[in-house]
């Protein structure tokens, strides 16, 4: 493979934190854990609020309650990427993104040690 995956970066996020921002903080930052391996790799990484935060800072509360901005973000992305890592962690989210993947005929890894590494192009 000489084209870089889209990586889809898929783990716990708000799950088990009861919105505790700590903890919310503390989850995004093992999301972004995995960027730069995945970066080293080749490959592009993409973490779903990464975009979906933004978009929420922008919106109403009538915007807002139209659904969930975060799940959505992420299905709109899948449509986009080329895989999904699946990180540890209990998540109804990410395991929707996984599931998604499947029906897309993505792969999906569970460990950054699965990616393959891209091969550069000869000129």
């Amino acid at each position: 493979m000489t084209t870089p995956l889209l990586i889809l970066i898929a783990g716990p996020y708000r799950s088990g934190t009861g919105g505790d921002p700590a903890l919310i903080a503390r989850n995004l930052e093992r999301l972004e854990e995995a960027a730069a391996p995945i970066h080293r790799l080749g490959h592009v990484p993409m973490i779903g609020e990464w975009v979906a935060l933004p978009i929420l800072r922008g919106m109403d509360d009538t915007d807002a309650a139209q659904g969930d901005v975060m799940y959505e973000t992420a299905h709109r992305l899948l449509q986009h990427c080329d895989a999904v890592l699946r990180l540890p962690g209990d998540s109804a989210g990410a395991d929707k993104d996984v599931e998604i993947a499947h029906e897309r005929g993505l792969a999906v890894y569970h460990s950054i040690d699965e990616i393959p590494v891209r091969q550069k192009a000869v000129a």
